[in-house]
């Protein structure tokens, strides 16, 4: 005996249909959590129900898996794009890179004042133009590493001048201690020669 499809539809009693979903979501979501640890698999699941509650699932990091699942999606759409007009938009591209390089060589040269025999009177002048306006910059940025230079050398001379006065300043007060020590050194010097001597006998007599 042959079992015909069984179909679905919608469940009508909203009290049924909710039983029905917190059954449902509770077995999908362990069920998701069985692959990912039987299977060893990177599994993801996110489940919005009617009243917009959100209930999810995901054995690794929720954001990293679903850009992994973008990253794949954008390959697939890439992938069945027509190759033909995909290689035609890159030789396109490809060209006009080309071009363009080609274009700032050939002003770079003339800037240095290479081939410039085929160039016309208003080329010449956009070109003197464009040297006057980076000598201007130039200048500018000369001027300004001049003025921060000078500022460097006013610190460093503030600086010395501070540092001579200290010293002249120690200069200064260094005689007045040496004079003190001379003379401390004078006195300890003289009472120190002083002698005391004891003599026993009579005093020596002078004959003249």
């Amino acid at each position: 005996m042959v079992r015909g499809k069984v179909e679905m539809k919608r469940i009508e009693n909203a009290a049924s249909r909710q039983v029905t979903f917190s059954k449902r979501r509770n077995g999908l979501l362990k069920k998701a959590y069985e692959l990912s640890v039987l299977c060893d698999a990177e599994v993801a699941v996110i489940i919005f129900s009617q009243r917009g509650k959100v209930y999810d699932f995901s054995s690794h990091e929720m954001h990293k898996t679903l850009n992994r699942y973008h990253r794949h999606a954008k390959e697939m759409q890439i992938g069945g794009i027509c190759k033909e007009p995909y290689l035609e938009q890159l030789k396109s591209e490809a060209a006009t890179m080309v071009a363009k390089i080609e274009l700032l060589e050939s002003s770079k040269r003339k800037l240095l004042g290479q081939s410039v025999s085929s160039c016309s009177v208003e080329e010449l002048q956009d070109i003197i133009y464009q040297i006057e306006k980076s000598l201007r910059i130039i200048r500018e940025r000369k001027a300004q590493l001049f003025s921060e230079q000078i500022e460097q050398l006013r610190a460093k001379e503030r600086l010395l001048l501070e540092e001579n006065a200290r010293l002249c300043e120690q200069q200064a007060a260094t005689p007045q201690r040496e004079t003190v020590t001379f003379f401390s050194s004078l006195s300890s010097s003289s009472n120190s020669d002083v002698e005391t001597q004891l003599f026993i006998g009579l005093p020596e007599m002078s004959y003249k």
